[in-house]
């Protein structure tokens, strides 16, 4: 088989992509774009790791990493720029590297492999979507180590005997992971609250550049805006609703002021976080009850905005769990890095250690849950063997032979 290359990460800007090099001739073909930093030798031994760059000729592409994951296998990881991306597998097709689909090549190397780690294969098509530097590290820490390695000592314990350490450890797996599903597809985050609260400058600030109409005119958002942005660790998609009366039960005006408010409910609804937005420099507005208690489940932060005027918003007339309110100016973009935090701790990510053992798919916390609560050491062990099971992923290796 000659050396095959595809493209791991997804598409579009990223602080880094995976390009993944496979094949009997990868070997040959990496000395000759591949420039390592200092005097040592380009030793290509599986598990060693090189700081260098692609190069052509006297010219630099990038400056890279370079990965042994295995005979025949290596991971390049750049910068994510898609122009960088894009010329660096020109170089490798122009050295006789065929290009080819990530899905294509994961069957491919599987096919080569028997067997195989149903938990390192979910890893490699997960990098095909991730979306931040930190999600990345956390998928390529479960390949070799992480739940893979941990998934492989329980199958040694559960023929030990060892059952309620076996249980206790899948337990501590599965509170980890509570944040992972944001890590990995990102979360929403709606800007809810009355008119002219200044949802629309804070989407601004937070995003970094004039993406929403902002106006002193009392609902000027008739319809919702959004933004992508990066709060590191989490990738966001922020949504500037139409403004939310402070009393719904009154009819608005209009049939526009109808479907924007219908609308607003419907992101209210399925948003991870929601950031309810008060002017804090007015007196304390009447929030309608039913809003009030719709957010009584959800994960929300208090903002109150405006706070380069005079305050007169008092907050202790808030709800319990609309507390505790954080103080920031969209306009001047103060109390931003605070609001960041609190979006962070509302999402359970600011303690998160990527080099862990998490469950980063269905599959795997589906099993973990039926791990946990296993009646006998002989489930235990059926349970802890599909987790590396894997059959799951036959249809890829089929394809891809």
């Amino acid at each position: 088989m000659g050396a095959l290359a595809a493209v791991m990460t997804g598409p579009g800007a990223g602080a880094i992509a995976t390009i993944q090099l496979f094949g009997t001739s990868a070997r040959a073909t990496l000395p000759k774009v591949f420039q390592p930093t200092g005097p040592a030798p380009l030793a290509l031994a599986t598990g060693r790791v090189f700081l260098g760059h692609i190069v052509v000729g006297d010219d630099v592409i990038d400056q890279v990493t370079l990965g042994c994951e295995a005979p025949d296998t290596y991971a390049i990881h750049c910068h994510g720029n898609p122009l960088l991306v894009e010329r660096i597998m020109e170089v490798l097709q122009q050295h006789g590297v065929s290009l080819i689909a990530a899905e294509e090549l994961l069957g491919k190397m599987l096919a080569s492999r028997q067997p195989c780690d149903a938990i390192a294969v979910e890893a490699k098509l997960a990098l095909a979507t991730v979306k931040t530097v930190e999600a990345a590290k956390m998928l390529a820490y479960q390949i070799e180590a992480g739940l893979s390695a941990m998934a492989g000592s329980w199958r040694q314990l559960a023929d030990s005997g060892q059952f309620e350490r076996v249980i206790n450890e899948a337990g501590e797996v599965l509170r980890r992971s509570e944040p992972v599903r944001l890590l990995l597809s990102g979360c929403t985050i709606a800007l809810i609250g009355p008119a002219n609260s200044g949802k629309s400058t804070l989407l601004n600030a937070l995003a970094g550049r004039e993406k929403a109409l902002v106006t002193d005119i009392k609902g000027t958002t008739r319809d919702w805006v959004s933004a992508e942005i990066h709060l590191p660790p989490l990738a966001a998609t922020v949504i500037d609703t139409a403004g939310l009366d402070a009393d719904l039960a009154a009819a608005p005006e209009s049939d526009v002021d109808r479907m924007a408010q219908a609308a607003s409910k419907q992101i209210l609804d399925r948003a991870d976080v929601i950031l309810l937005v008060l002017d804090g420099s007015r007196p304390a507005c009447r929030l309608d009850s039913q809003l009030v208690e719709a957010l009584n489940d959800k994960k929300v932060v208090t903002v109150l905005n405006k706070s380069d005027l005079p305050q007169r918003f008092d907050p202790a007339g808030l709800a319990d769990h609309l507390h505790p309110p954080v103080r920031i100016s969209a306009k001047r973009e103060t109390g931003i890095e605070d609001l960041i935090q609190a979006i962070h701790e509302a999402c359970n990510v600011t303690r998160f250690d990527p080099h862990t053992p998490v469950a980063f798919t269905p599959r795997q916390t589906v099993l973990l849950e039926k791990l946990v609560h296993a009646s006998s050491t002989k489930r235990a062990a059926a349970y802890t063997a599909q987790l590396m099971d894997p059959r799951p992923f036959d249809v890829v290796i089929r394809t891809a032979k």
